[in-house]
């Protein structure tokens, strides 16, 4: 996305066990929105301490109900959660935080909500096998902007935000910081 919105860039994967940090999360009773906030945070400040420029950290949670979804592990845990999640409306809750020198300086959390259609068991079969490994690329064992559209019978909110970054609020920050052309 930012690559398409026109921005140079480089790559760092943060150094955070994830899964640990998310364990520690749950435990400690967090809400899904301040999991995916607290996520994003510490793969940004994970990066930042050896950079000096801005660094942006994201994360998503799925969250139905009171359960969030990980991204699945094989196609059988994908397949349990387009079950779960079908015929239902779920939030995607998408953080992106920004941070420089070892310090937060933004942040943004956006809550997309997605319903998804009641589609027949044949239409999941085809769909897992159209899509094979893709499906564990994402939280919600779908992507929006490829045969997952044909999940869903209404989406509210951000189209971005739903393919993993708030981009248009992010893009407005790197442009009053100079960082984005205004």
């Amino acid at each position: 996305m930012l690559e398409a919105a026109g921005l140079e860039f480089e790559v760092d994967a943060p150094r955070v066990d994830e899964e640990a940090a998310k364990a520690s999360l749950r435990a400690g009773g967090l809400k899904p929105r301040d999991q995916a906030d607290a996520l994003a945070e510490l793969k940004a400040l994970s990066v930042s301490r050896t950079r000096p420029d801005f660094v942006i950290g994201a994360d998503q949670m799925l969250a139905l109900g009171g359960d969030t979804f990980d991204k699945p592990k094989d196609a059988r845990e994908a397949r349990q959660h387009l079950q779960r999640l079908r015929g239902q409306t779920h939030e995607l809750i998408t953080a992106a935080v920004v941070a420089r020198e070892g310090a937060i300086i933004w942040r943004h959390v956006d809550t997309p909500k997605l319903k998804m259609r009641a589609f027949s068991d044949g239409f999941l079969d085809d769909y897992l096998a159209r899509v094979g490994d893709n499906v564990l690329r994402s939280v919600g064992a779908y992507q929006l902007e490829g045969l997952g559209a044909q999940l869903f019978e209404r989406v509210d909110g951000d189209y971005f935000s739903v393919l993993g970054l708030p981009l248009l609020p992010l893009l407005a920050f790197l442009r009053e910081h100079g960082v984005a052309r205004a």
